[in-house]
């Protein structure tokens, strides 16, 4: 089943890149922009995380905690924050259940590889209700950022 703008969040703990808990219904005193992504260290998704770390003041000024969600462990996530100098956190859906929950989780993926996250985008307001939803099928793809932004700007 599809996220679909105006419904609840599914909730979720995981860990990131510093093996910390990290869980969405902890979040609401921000909004939460949820990126999630294919793999570590890939070209198109270091390209879309650094642009992100690069206009990192654009979600703080609409009070916006992001975060990075693949399936990749926590040690891989580490060194690709550390390398990137990632300025948001990189959360470790290494078992698959929160791709699956939020539906955006390629069966079957390049050079046969199952299960991993595909590209998409999420705004959860400080209720908890989702006001943003992209999920993209092409891998090559990134999101709106321009209607991402407007979005966040619109929750304030």
């Amino acid at each position: 089943m599809s996220i679909e703008v105006g419904q609840i969040a599914p909730d979720f703990t995981l860990h990131d890149s510093d093996k910390k808990k990290v869980t969405l219904s902890e979040q609401r005193e921000n909004n939460v922009l949820l990126l999630f992504f294919p793999q570590a260290f890939t070209g198109v998704c270091t390209k879309e995380l650094c642009s992100v770390r690069d206009n990192i003041a654009v979600y703080n000024n609409t009070n916006a905690k992001v975060f990075g969600i693949s399936v990749d462990s926590v040690f891989t996530l580490a060194k690709f924050k550390d390398e990137q100098q990632f300025n948001f956190s990189l959360l470790s859906d290494f078992n698959k259940e929160v791709s699956e929950a939020y539906n955006c989780l390629y069966k079957d993926w390049i050079l046969n590889m199952k299960g991993v996250s595909k590209r998409s985008a999420f705004i959860i307001d400080k209720s908890g209700i989702i006001q943003y939803a992209e999920v993209l099928e092409s891998a090559g793809d990134v999101p709106d950022f321009e209607k991402i932004n407007a979005a966040l700007k619109s929750l304030n």
